[in-house]
Formats: structure tokens, C-alpha cells, sequence
């Protein structure tokens, strides 16, 4: 499996942005995703999670109300909506797939920055 992300850049405060996560290969393998961040100097940290099905989702309570995580099964996408969009959101964002009966895959990290 392999994950290709898209999507960041640069918005001021309050915007919005999209970043979407496809994925390839034996996605069959794939079970819950989600979508982490890295600021400088921080530990990588969740930020919002999907059930294989689409179905359930939870999300750090940072980001509750402002960004919503969803997916397109029939393209093998999942994607995060981010609106409301702060300083503190700045990051480098992953996505993460779940793998049954392997290790997790990652996407290769975007930057987003919100400048104030």
C-alpha cells in the first residue's frame, strides 16, 4: 500500500484548506486511516481518524468543529477539510493507513502554515 498526499500551503488565519490522501496498491489490506501532524519541537500527534467504512470518525478536541476528515472509497482518497484555520495549526500533516496483519503506512508529509 502506499499513500500519495496533496493538498497545504500557506493561508492566513481563518482560511481554509484541503489535503487529500490516495491511496494504491493492496488497499484491500487498508483498515481505520487518519490524518497526524508535527510542529517544530512537538511529537507527532493525531489529528483525526476514519473507520474503514467511513462511518465513524473522531477527532482531537484542537480541531473539533473546524476540520472534518471523509472519504471517497471509490477512489481510494481520503481527505481532511480544514476550516477556521489558526496559527497553531501550522504543521508538517500526515496521513496513516492501518494495515491488517501489517505495519501502518504513511504519506510523505505536507506543510501547512496559517500565518496570524
Amino acid at each position: 500500500v502506499q499513500l500519495v498526499q496533496s493538498g497545504g500551503g500557506l493561508v492566513q488565519a481563518g482560511g481554509s484548506l484541503r489535503l487529500s490522501c490516495a491511496a494504491s496498491g493492496d488497499t484491500f489490506r487498508i483498515n481505520a486511516m487518519g490524518w497526524y501532524r508535527q510542529a517544530p519541537g512537538k511529537r507527532r500527534e493525531v489529528v483525526a481518524t476514519i473507520s474503514s467504512g467511513g462511518g465513524s470518525t473522531n477527532y482531537a478536541d484542537s480541531v473539533k468543529g473546524r476540520f472534518a476528515i471523509f472519504k471517497d472509497n471509490t477512489k481510494n482518497t481520503m481527505y481532511l477539510q480544514m476550516n477556521s484555520l489558526k496559527p497553531e495549526d501550522t504543521a508538517v500533516y500526515y496521513c496513516n493507513a492501518q494495515l491488517v496483519l501489517l505495519a501502518d503506512r504513511w504519506g510523505q508529509g505536507t506543510q501547512v502554515t496559517v500565518s496570524s
